[in-house]
Parts: structure tokens; C-alpha cells; sequence
């Protein structure tokens, strides 16, 4: 139950939140006292807390979750019986202490989150704040999450942004309790992962001489281009400090490497991974690419060598492949991919991609991960083991998720951030088209009424998607996605009872009082 309005806002906002008693106040002589398991988990609460405040508080590691405690304390504390599983936490504010209890260190870091909610906004301040007195109010939160995926893909094939930008996004992530970070590594504008065995990848595929103004039309014959060349790369320590970056603040990175269409990059670089074996350049306009893949052995092998060394960078259990907006025009019109069409006993192009995909889910599944895809892979039969991203709108989720298949649901029309933000596009930044305004991703609901409740719980969750081919720099990465992902970190978060609108909208004014504190370039609210 929510009282008292007094409560400081809270994004998301929890299960259950009850205000009562009088406040905790944070002081120096405060003593930060943590089990084993949160040793972590304290380490960061000391640093968030140590610039503003200008506290050096002392942890205190204990492994009897009674063990006697100093006077004032924060407690964090692990208990295997505690509910919401891993992810849930209870915090509990008296005037003496603040205890954040979870069955896992993730919970814990959860709970560390809404604390940092709870106290005073200048908490966000990375320079001491003198005469202020940080209180906590008094108070008992019990959450959990509704749904285990909560992401945010940003595409970093069309536009480069480098790993500050990646670093920073993942720590607003955490601040609204998102836990996946879905990283779009390669198109035809761009790869952007070091391979070790493929360098050309890199080399060649990281780079484009040039990249077209203004918007991309199909029908236009000359396009402007800028004529200055860009790219870029992350390179394995690069990506591997990202990785743990995420992992200790719960999340985890998903990589994404798309086939077999959007590859023209890397046609460039590997010209015998194509169709036609003519040399092409980095693509630098935007729109669907004729050029794919082809399907024969050395190629499959090529992008298995690939996946093994991001298998060896990324821990996650999902590996995504794209799979999307694969014209099938060159396939048509190879003799070498109609061959191999009769060869397998193949109907068609599209079961040719399916024979595709369900080699890559094959070869995942043999190493101990799952195949995810966007939902085009359910073209020609869906593989046994994939999980689809439905994003043309929910038909592919809701018939896979009746088949029995896991489904991130991703629909343009509520989760797309590269679509304006107002229908007034004449005051917002150039953007790709569509309309999706902070309301109407605060109103989605990820599982459709067409899914009974037997097969809801194949409905995984859903992300926000930030497509860059018009968001060249880091301020307009950060004006198209908030305050945009806070209305969609309460989609797959909070409960679906108690959804309001209006009620959101009064949380998120204060909430983004914080956000400017921590320097970020969010769209303003409409007046």
C-alpha cells in the first residue's frame, strides 16, 4: 500500500511501499555492515554516498546476519528465504538503521537503488553538498520485479558513440532497475567488435568513407553525403570491461550480430561471405541492403568462428543474430544459394533462412546458449530452441509465444526511441519517422490478451529499442531515450495494478530534477 505523500518519488515505482515512524538520518558516524555475499554491493554504496556527503563510511563485514551492529547503520544483508526471488529486496528505514534484505546480492543492489531514490536529490552531486541533513524517511518497501527482462538495445553499428557513452547509459539503466543492455554490434554501416581471427572485420567493416544528410529516401537518385569518413570499434578489453561493468550493477549485456542480412560491412571486408563476389564498400546510406550472407559451408563457419569468440567475451545465455529484413533477391538469383535450396530438399528462400537460422540455434545450443532473433526468423519455421523479438507489431510474439517459444516483446508503435517524441516534428530533432510520446509507452502492456494465461509466462518481457541511424551524438542518444525508458522501466517492473498516468507524471517532474543533476540531455516534459 502507498501513504503519505511525503514519500520522495520513486522510478519504478514498487509492490508495496508503506511510509511510517520517524526518519533514518545519514551521518558520519553511520557504519555501512554487510555479509560476505554484499561485499560489493557495499563497496558501491560507500562510493555513491562518499562525494556529496563527505562521509568515509567504515564497512563492517559480518557473516551472522544478528551479529550486533553500530548504533547507526546501513545493513545489507543476503537471506535465501526472503521473497521476490533474486532480483526482489525489502528495505526497511527506522530511525536507526536501514536495512536492504534480498535473497541475492542483485536484490540487495536493487534495494541500493531505491535508497538512492529516497534520499535527498543532491545525492546525484559528485562534489561535496555542505548543510544539508540526509534523511531517509521511515518507511517499508517489499518489491520485486513483474517481468525477468527489462532492456534497452542501442545501436552502435550506424553511429559510433565509444565506451564512456556505453558506461554512462548502463549506469542510468541501473537507476531505474533495467538488467539488460541489448548491444547492436554490427550492420551494414559498421562492425563494430574486434575479431581476433577476422581482422578485416574491423579494419575495413569498422569504417565508411561517408554517410548520407539529412533523410534517407528510397527514391532519391543523389543523396547529400558529408564526406567525412566514420567508424570505430570495441576492442575485446574494451568489451570486457563493459561486460563487468554491467554484470556488477545487474546487468547483463547481450550481444547482437546480425545475419544473415544487414551484413554489407562485413561483405566488404570478406568478399566471399557475399553473393555476387563483387567488392563493396561500407554502406552509407540507411534503409534495407540488398547484399546478405550467402549460406554455404565456409561461410556458416566464418560466422560460427565469429560467435565463438563473442561466446568467449559474453557470458549471457542469450545470444542474439538478427535475422531481420533479409531481402531474398540475390539468393533468387544465385545459381550457387538455388543449388543449395535443392541439395537440402529446401521449399523456398525463406526455408533457406530457416535452415540458416536453425544451424546457428544448433550450434548455440551446443555450447550451452540460447538463439534470439527479431521476428522474421519465425519465416520458413521457427528453430526448437529460439526466442523471438517481436517488434513489427505483436502477431510474432503472440504466435510464437502460443507455440511454446520465449518472447521479448519489442513493438515499434510503444518501444521504438528513434520515433519523434511530439507530432509536431518541426521542433524536434531530424528522427526516422513514427510517433511514440512518453504516454504511450507508459500505457503498454507486454503480454497481449490473445496470450491465455498457460502460455504468459512465455512472454519474457520487453526493452525499449534506440536505432541510430539519425542520433549522431551522446546528448541526442540521451534526449530520444529519456525520460522515455523511466516510463518503460515501470512498464516491466512495477505491478500492473495501481497503473496511473497522472500518478507517474507527478513522480517523474522530481524524478527529473535528479536526472538533471546527474548531467543528462532528457527531452523536457510538453508544457
Amino acid at each position: 500500500m502507498f501513504a503519505n505523500a511525503d514519500i520522495p518519488p520513486l522510478i519504478p515505482r514498487p509492490a508495496a511501499m508503506e511510509r511510517y515512524g520517524d526518519d533514518f538520518e545519514l551521518a558520519s558516524d553511520t557504519a555501512i555492515v554487510a555479509d560476505a555475499a554484499n561485499c560489493n554491493n557495499a563497496a558501491y554504496l560507500r562510493d555513491l554516498l562518499a562525494a556529496p556527503t563527505g562521509f568515509s563510511l567504515p564497512i563492517v563485514l559480518t557473516p551472522l546476519a544478528d551479529a550486533p551492529t553500530p548504533a547507526k547503520a546501513i545493513r545489507l544483508k543476503t537471506d535465501p528465504a526472503q521473497a521476490g526471488g533474486r532480483e526482489g529486496y525489502r528495505l526497511d528505514v527506522t530511525p536507526e538503521t536501514v536495512e536492504i534484505t534480498a535473497a541475492a546480492p542483485t536484490g540487495v543492489f536493487y534495494g541500493i537503488q531505491t535508497l538512492q531514490q529516497l534520499l535527498p536529490i543532491e545525492i546525484e552531486r559528485r562534489n561535496l553538498v555542505s548543510d544539508l541533513r540526509w534523511r531517509v524517511p521511515g518507511l517499508v518497501i517489499r518489491d520485486a520485479p513483474r517481468f525477468p527482462w527489462r532492456g534497452f538495445m542501442l545501436d552502435q553499428a550506424r553511429y559510433f558513440h565509444g565506451k564512456a557513452t556505453v558506461l554512462r547509459l548502463l549506469d542510468l539503466m541501473a537507476l531505474h532497475k533495467l538488467n539488460v543492455f541489448h548491444w547492436h554490434l554490427t550492420d551494414d554501416q559498421g562492425w563494430r567488435i574486434e575479431i581476433k581471427k577476422y581482422p578485416r572485420l574491423t579494419e575495413v567493416g569498422g569504417w565508411r568513407r561517408e554517410t548520407v544528410v539529412g533523410r534517407w529516401r528510397e527514391d532519391e537518385a543523389n543523396p547529400p553525403f558529408d564526406g567525412a569518413r566514420h567508424g570505430g570499434f570495441y576492442t575485446q578489453d574494451e568489451v570486457r570491461e563493459v561486460v563487468a561493468y554491467a554484470a556488477g550493477r545487474g546487468i547483463t549485456t547481450l550481444p547482437e550480430i546480425e545475419m544473415p542480412g544487414h551484413a554489407q560491412a562485413a561483405i566488404a571486408a570478406y568478399p566471399e561471405l557475399g553473393n555476387t563476389g563483387q567488392q563493396l564498400d561500407v554502406a552509407t546510406r540507411w534503409g534495407i541492403i540488398e547484399n546478405v550472407y550467402n549460406v554455404e559451408e565456409h561461410t556458416i563457419r566464418f560466422l560460427q568462428d565469429v560467435l565463438d569468440e563473442v561466446m568467449d567475451l559474453f557470458p549471457s545465455q542469450f545470444i542474439h543474430i538478427g535475422g531481420d529484413e533479409v531481402p531474398k533477391k540475390q539468393w533468387r538469383e544465385s545459381a550457387a544459394a538455388q543449388r543449395r535450396i535443392q541439395e537440402l530438399g529446401l521449399k523456398d528462400e525463406d526455408a533457406l533462412q530457416s535452415y540458416f537460422v536453425h544451424r546457428m540455434d544448433a550450434f548455440l545450443a551446443g555450447r550451452g546458449r540460447r538463439l534470439v532473433g527479431w521476428e522474421e526468423i519465425l519465416e520458413g519455421g521457427l528453430a526448437p530452441g529460439a526466442t523471438i523479438m517481436s517488434w513489427r507489431g505483436e502477431q510474432g510474439g503472440i504466435a510464437a509465444a502460443l507455440a511454446g517459444h520465449d518472447v521479448v516483446m519489442t513493438p515499434t508503435h510503444w518501444t521504438y526511441f528513434d520515433y519523434y517524441q511530439s507530432q509536431e516534428t518541426n521542433r524536434e530533432p531530424l528522427a526516422i519517422g513514427g510517433y511514440v510520446p512518453l504516454e504511450k509507452v507508459y500505457i503498454y502492456e507486454p503480454i497481449p490478451a490473445a496470450i491465455d494465461p498457460i502460455h504468459a509466462h512465455h512472454v519474457l518481457g520487453t526493452q525499449a529499442q534506440l536505432w541510430t541511424e539519425y542520433v549522431p551524438t551522446p546528448e541526442h542518444i540521451e534526449y530520444m531515450t529519456f525520460p522515455r525508458l523511466c516510463a518503460l522501466a515501470e512498464v516491466a517492473w512495477s505491478p500492473v495494478t495501481g497503473k496511473d498516468y497522472p500518478g507517474f507524471l507527478n513522480r517523474l517532474r522530481p524524478h527529473l530534477e535528479r536526472l538533471r543533476l546527474l548531467g543528462v540531455h532528457f527531452r523536457p516534459l510538453d508544457v
